[in-house]
C-alpha cells in the first residue's frame, strides 16, 4: 500500500494494538512492507470480569515495551469482543467489565431467546443470543444489579473504551466503534451498521425512549478517522483508526478474502469466512458478524480445540512433539473415534456433553492410535464448524490455518483431507495487532 504521502521520516510507522483477555500487545509496522519493526506486551489479570483500568495499564506497559510511539503516525485498537463496559454520566466505570467468557448471563440469554424466538434474533441481528454476547450481560445486569443498571449513561466494548482512553477525551459522545465489534453486541442490525434501541430497551427492561438516551459508540466506516492520540501524553500527532473486534482483526491481518476461511486453533477454535452478504442462522451455530472492511464475517466457534491435544497427550504421557510423531506413525486411527467434547461444546450446541472414545479394539488400543484419534477428532470438530458456515451459502475453497494448535505437524499434514479445503499456513504472528495496524495505515492513506 502506498502511504508515502502520509508519513514522513519522523513518523514512518503505524501501530496495531491487541487488547485481549489476558494481555495487551502492540505491534509497530512499516506500512510499506507490512513487516513488524518492533513489538511489546503488557499483562492483564486473569478472570472473567475486570476493571478496564487494567487495559489502560496493560497498553502503557506494552507501548513502553515496544519502545514508544514517537515514530508512529497512526494507531488502531483490535480487541476482545462482547465485553460489557458501563459508564455513568461522568465517564466513570460503574462496575467491573463482564468479559466474553463470563457465563453468568447464560439464563439471561435463554430468556431473551424465549421471549422473541431464535429465528427472530438471527434475522434481526445475525446472531442468536448466547452468554458471551453483550446484550445478554446487560439483561443479567438489569435482573441482578438494577441499581447499577439505572446509572448507565453509556455502554461500550473493550476496544471502544481503550480507543477513547488513548484519545484523552472525557466526553462520552466521543466514544467510537466499528461494524465488526458492534455486530457482536446483539443489538446492531444485521443488514446495516445501526443500533437496535428496541433490543437495548428489552435487555435493560426500559422503554425505547429511555434506551435512546443511553450513549452508544458511533459506528465508524472501516477507514474513517476516529480521532487523535492524547497530545498530553507526549506522543505527538497520532491519528486513531476505528479499531475492530479480534476476529475481524485477525482476518484483516491475513488479508482474508471471499472464498477463504480462517481456521484458528487455540484454546477454543474458530472457523470464519468473509462473505459479501449478511447471513442468518436460526440454529445459533454461526454468528453473523461484520468484518473490518465493509463485508461480513460469519463465524462458528468451538469450545474445544488445542485442549483436545493437551488432554490426550496427558492420557498417553506424550508431549507435543511425541504426540505428533505417534499420530503420523500410523495411517489412520484404526477405527478409534474420539468425540472431543471435553468441556461441553458449542458447535454443535451441546453444553453439557462430555468426551468419549469409541471403537476400541486390541489392535488400536495403543498410544499411536490414540494420538491419531486426537488429531482427527480435533480436525473433524473444526470441519463441523466450517461446514456450519458453508451451509449458509458461504463459499470456502481455501483455509488459512493459524493459532497455537496449528503448529502441530500432524494437524498440518491432515488438515486438508479433514477440512476438505486447500490449506495454507501463514507465518506465525500477532494477527490481531497486525490487522489493526493495517487498518491504521489505510486510515492515513485515504
Amino acid at each position: 500500500m502506498d502511504v508515502s504521502t502520509q508519513t514522513d521520516r519522523q513518523r514512518p510507522y503505524v501501530a496495531g494494538v491487541d487488547t485481549s483477555t489476558q494481555s495487551c500487545k502492540v505491534a509497530i509496522l512499516d506500512p510499506t512492507t507490512e513487516q513488524i519493526v518492533r513489538q511489546g506486551r503488557g499483562t492483564h489479570p486473569v478472570g472473567t470480569q475486570i476493571n478496564p483500568e487494567y487495559w489502560w495499564q496493560g497498553f502503557l506497559e506494552a507501548v513502553d515495551d515496544a519502545g514508544g510511539l514517537d515514530d508512529v503516525a497512526a494507531l488502531s485498537v483490535g480487541g476482545q469482543q462482547h465485553g460489557m463496559v458501563c459508564l455513568d454520566a461522568d465517564g466513570t466505570v460503574i462496575r467491573p467489565a463482564l468479559l466474553w467468557n463470563d457465563t453468568r448471563s447464560g439464563q439471561a440469554a435463554a430468556d431473551l431467546v424465549d421471549e422473541l424466538g431464535a429465528a427472530w434474533w438471527a434475522d434481526a441481528t445475525g446472531s442468536v443470543p448466547v452468554a458471551s454476547l453483550t446484550v445478554t450481560k446487560l439483561r443479567w445486569l438489569a435482573d441482578h444489579e438494577p441499581d447499577n443498571a439505572s446509572r448507565i449513561a453509556a455502554i461500550c466494548l473493550p476496544h471502544d473504551w481503550l480507543t477513547w482512553r488513548i484519545s484523552g477525551s472525557t466526553d462520552l459522545h466521543d466514544l467510537v466503534t466499528d461494524r465488526s465489534d458492534a455486530s457482536g453486541t446483539g443489538y446492531m442490525d444485521r443488514q446495516e451498521p445501526v443500533y437496535r434501541y428496541d433490543i437495548l430497551a428489552r435487555a435493560l427492561h426500559i422503554t425505547e425512549d429511555a434506551a435512546q438516551q443511553i450513549i452508544l459508540p458511533q459506528i465508524l466506516e472501516p477507514w474513517q478517522v476516529a480521532g487523535h492520540g492524547d497530545a498530553a501524553r507526549g506522543w505527538g500527532e497520532i491519528v486513531l483508526g476505528p479499531g475492530c473486534g479480534d476476529n475481524a482483526g485477525s482476518a484483516l491481518g491475513v488479508d482474508l478474502a471471499p472464498g477463504r476461511a480462517l481456521i484458528s486453533i487455540g484454546t477454543s477454535g474458530v472457523a470464519a469466512a468473509v462473505s459479501e452478504s449478511s447471513v442468518a442462522d436460526p440454529s445459533g451455530l454461526v454468528t453473523g458478524f461484520s468484518d473490518a472492511t465493509g463485508r461480513w464475517l460469519p463465524l462458528a466457534c468451538t469450545l474445544n480445540a488445542s485442549r483436545i491435544i493437551d488432554a490426550i497427550g496427558s492420557v498417553i504421557g506424550a508431549d507435543y512433539a511425541e504426540l505428533n510423531e505417534l499420530a503420523l506413525s500410523v495411517p489412520d486411527a484404526g477405527g478409534l473415534t474420539l468425540t472431543p467434547y471435553f468441556e461441553g461444546e458449542r458447535t454443535p450446541n451441546l453444553p453439557d456433553a462430555t468426551a468419549s472414545i469409541t471403537g476400541m479394539t486390541l489392535a488400536n488400543s495403543d498410544r499411536a492410535h490414540m494420538a491419531r484419534a486426537a488429531v482427527e477428532g480435533l480436525l473433524d470438530l473444526m470441519r463441523g464448524a466450517l461446514d456450519a458456515v458453508r451451509n449458509l451459502g458461504v463459499p470456502v475453497e481455501k483455509a488459512l490455518l493459524v493459532g497455537g494448535g496449528a503448529q502441530s505437524k500432524a494437524v498440518q499434514e491432515l488438515a486438508a483431507e479433514h477440512l476438505d479445503a486447500e490449506v495454507t499456513l501463514p507465518e506465525t504472528s500477532e494477527y490481531v495487532a497486525i490487522g489493526a495496524a493495517k487498518q491504521a495505515a489505510r486510515v492515513i492513506a485515504k
